[in-house]
Order: C-alpha cells, then sequence, then structure tokens
C-alpha cells in the first residue's frame, strides 16, 4: 500500500503504482483492460463497507468482484474504485441443517468440496473458477437446475451491503422486495457479503454420455433428441452442441448427449433411448464423481483468453432453429440445455428471474488470444446466434456480452423490469451500483 488510508479499513488497498495491480485488475475475459485508480481488497464486511464509503465521498464510480467471471468485466472501472471481495471467501457446511454459508468472494470450488464432504450440493455453474456471487445474483444455472431450482431458488438469505452503508440480513420475511429482486437481478442493489445456501443430498456420483455426428447426419438425431425433452428425468440435462472436436481432425460436428447426476442405473437407460436415434460417428459414456463433473470445463473456460457469448432462451424448439442450430460451419461453439424441471416449478413473477418458461437455452461462445481477431470473432458469434434469434425469448443476464442499452430488456419481462425498478429507487435512488447490467431508478 502506497499514500492513501480509508477511515475503518483493515484489508489491502492497491494503487496503480503498487506490484500486483495489474494482477489485481485482470479478470477472466482477457478483453477487458480497464484500470481503476484504487482497488480495495477487502476482509470483512466493516472493509466492504468502509470502502463503499470512500468511493462514494470520492466521487468515484464502483465495481463490485467477486469471482471475476462477467464477459463485460463490470468489476473492472476505468478511474473508478473496485471493491476486491476475494478476501471474503470461506465456505461453513453444516450437513445437519443442509446449510452452507458462502463469503461473497468465494467461488464454486470451494462451495462444492466443501459440500460434497457430506454428499451434500447445491446448484452451481459448471466451472470451478466462477464467483458464487455474480453466478448467483444473475440467477444461476448448473447440472442440479432441473432438480432442485436455480442457484438463486436455494439461497436462503443475503448479508447485503447497501448503497448507503447499511448491512442488512435480506430474507423472505425481512426485506422481502429486496429478497425477490436479490434472486435475479444482478448486483443493481448492493455488495453481498454472504450467502445462505440449502443443500440437498445428491450423493458424489455423476455419468456423462455423448453421440457425434457429422453435420449432414445430426439433423434427424437432434429432431430425435428434442423429441424426448419432455419424458427427460430431472436428474438428466439434455445438451446438445457444435463445434470442432480435436478427436475428429477438427473438423465442425455435432453432438447430442446428457449429464446425470445420482446414480447412473437409469442414466444408461436413457443412454439406450440416444443411441436409437441415429447412427453416430462416435459415442462416450463416463462415470465420474461430482466434483470432477463440476470441474469438467475448467480448462476450456481457463482465464487470460479474449472471450465473447452470445445466450438466448427459446420456449420451442422447431425444426427451423434446429437447422439454424446446425448451420454451423466456423470456429466458434454453440450448445443447447434444456432447462424446465424445478426451474419451471416457480410461478413467472415470484422472483426477478424472468425465463421460468424457457425450454432451452441456446448459448455461442469463443475464446482466442490475439486482439487483431477480436472483430470476426465478435462478428462470427453475432452472426450466427442472429439465425437463432426468431425463435428467441430473451437472454440470461449472466451471458450477455455487449453493453447495448436495449440488453436490459432481453434480460427481463416489463413486469419484472418495472418492479426491479422500484426496488432500485428504494434501495440505491442516486443508481451506485450502475457498473453492472444496470437497472436504472
Amino acid at each position: 500500500m502506497t499514500g492513501l488510508l480509508i477511515r475503518g479499513f483493515e484489508g489491502d488497498l492497491i494503487h496503480p503504482e503498487d506490484d500486483g495491480f495489474d494482477k489485481g485488475r485482470s479478470v477472466w475475459n482477457a478483453i477487458v483492460d480497464r484500470r481503476p485508480a484504487l482497488i480495495a481488497r477487502c476482509a470483512s464486511t466493516a472493509d466492504v463497507v468502509a470502502a463503499l464509503r470512500y468511493g462514494r465521498e470520492a466521487g468515484l464510480e464502483i465495481g463490485v468482484r467477486g469471482g471475476g467471471h462477467s464477459f463485460l468485466g463490470l468489476p473492472v472501472v476505468e478511474g473508478g474504485l473496485m471493491i476486491d471481495l476475494s478476501g471474503l471467501a470461506t465456505v461453513r457446511v453444516d450437513p445437519g441443517s443442509r446449510r452452507a454459508w458462502v463469503g461473497g468472494g468465494a467461488l464454486l470450488g470451494a462451495l462444492d468440496i466443501a459440500a460434497q464432504r457430506f454428499g451434500l450440493a447445491t446448484t452451481a455453474g459448471n466451472v470451478s473458477h466462477t464467483g458464487v456471487g455474480g453466478l448467483t445474483l444473475g440467477g444461476g444455472t448448473g447440472w442440479l437446475a432441473r432438480m432442485h431450482g436455480l442457484t438463486c431458488d436455494n439461497v436462503a438469505s443475503y448479508q447485503l451491503v447497501t448503497a448507503d452503508g447499511a448491512v442488512l440480513r435480506v430474507a423472505a420475511d425481512e426485506h422481502p422486495d429486496l429478497f425477490w429482486a436479490l434472486r435475479g437481478g444482478g448486483g443493481n442493489f448492493g455488495i453481498v457479503t454472504e450467502f445462505e445456501f440449502r443443500l440437498h443430498p445428491v450423493g458424489t456420483q455423476a455419468y456423462v454420455a455423448d453421440f457425434y455426428y457429422d453435420l449432414q447426419e445430426a439433423r434427424t438425431a437432434l429432431r430425435g433428441w428434442r423429441d424426448l425433452l419432455g419424458t427427460t428425468p430431472r436428474q438428466a440435462t439434455p445438451v446438445a452442441r457444435v463445434g470442432r472436436w480435436e478427436q475428429f481432425g477438427g473438423r465442425p460436428m455435432a453432438s447430442i448427449g446428457f449429464v446425470w447426476v445420482g446414480d447412473p442405473t437409469e442414466a444408461r437407460r436413457l443412454q439406450a433411448q440416444y443411441a436409437a436415434l441415429g447412427r453416430p460417428t462416435s459415442e462416450r459414456s463416463s462415470e465420474l464423481t461430482y466434483l470432477e463433473l463440476q470441474m469438467g470445463d475448467d480448462d476450456i473456460e481457463q482465464h487470460a483468453l479474449r472471450r465473447y457469448c452470445k445466450g438466448l432462451y427459446l420456449r420451442d424448439l422447431p425444426d427451423e432453429a434446429i437447422d439454424a442450430f446446425l448451420d454451423q460451419r466456423t470456429e466458434v461453439s454453440a450448445r443447447l440445455a434444456l432447462n424446465g424441471g424445478a426451474i419451471a416449478d416457480v410461478p413467472p413473477g415470484a422472483t426477478a428471474y424472468s425465463h421460468r418458461d424457457a425450454l432451452v437455452e441456446f448459448t455461442s461462445s469463443a475464446g482466442w488470444t490475439d486482439p487483431a481477431d477480436d472483430d470476426h470473432r465478435i462478428t462470427t458469434i453475432r452472426t450466427y446466434a442472429a439465425t437463432l434469434d426468431p425463435y428467441a425469448t430473451g437472454s440470461y443476464v449472466n451471458t450477455i456480452s455487449d453493453t447495448d442499452p436495449t440488453a436490459v430488456h432481453r434480460a427481463y419481462s416489463t413486469p419484472d423490469l418495472t418492479r426491479l425498478s422500484k426496488v432500485k429507487d428504494h434501495y440505491d435512488p442516486t443508481n451506485v451500483f450502475r457498473h453492472t447490467l444496470s437497472i436504472r431508478p
């Protein structure tokens, strides 16, 4: 630390001239190259309050870093204050009550490891170095969502620092309007320094099955995959993919398959149904632990790559949408993943997450290293995703990669957005937390 002191702050202050500044401002998406005026690495909720007070008094724009996995690099504010929660990363599990208390800067892997010691888990994304906070506040999808709901559906309470520095416990019976908004409304309403999660006895087993097709052979199989979606057990998350796999010489291919959490006996019955849908070029299945499943994409989604993504929700998957999905000859990858199940059990409007009725989620993404490729890669994904857009009903807030001001209207229904704005009016009327996918007061 050099120079500046913040009253009541006991964490680390990192200035642009300090060692560690470049590392501290770096986030998962290497496209993001902004320089905050100050990084406040907090060690407690009191530090968060002190840093926020300082930022407001100094007139600095505020960014909040949990895991740093935002596509838009939202924690990093040019010339502003980054409030870094990485020092608030403890995870405590009580197997008796099936609860976990998780610091606002914890990563998903820490939560998974702590809960799996007791055969427990809650819905979490499938990259273990993702931050718990950003995932949860946007809704939170994962391999358990069809069984146990979104990540936000499993939050029993939040500890929240509001824009005016108050520390609140937020739950269904305490600040219920804010509790509603935090379940899908993103980081617009304050800084969560601790989450209390409900855990579920999911065991430690998982199973993955995939069938690979040349693109010209995949159409019939993918339509058959779609026709099975309505009868798929909740333990399974069916996934279809297009992309280039090294084991097939890098040529464009498609796959259909599923991820299963729990005893794999029943999974093999579903695998037999998938096998009957066509004549694949190759097939693969594997039994693995739940922790291995949760870390399976860690290398693919590694840090230090430049990244862009387009995500869409579809209520239906007509033949024309399948054709558009398969009409892919480039270096990007894409997938369709089934929603439904426990996600759809929650009534529309019960939380700020607005897409309970989606049948599948489409995502297309790419990662690369050369800045000269930025325009080409981004344009390619936009062009491809645009062919699915006529069938889409909205977007998942956590996959939005554009600063287009209309993006927020794709993430939330009109009634939900109106209600979110009213909550914003009450808890953040001056829009302190605007360096997000901003909901305006």
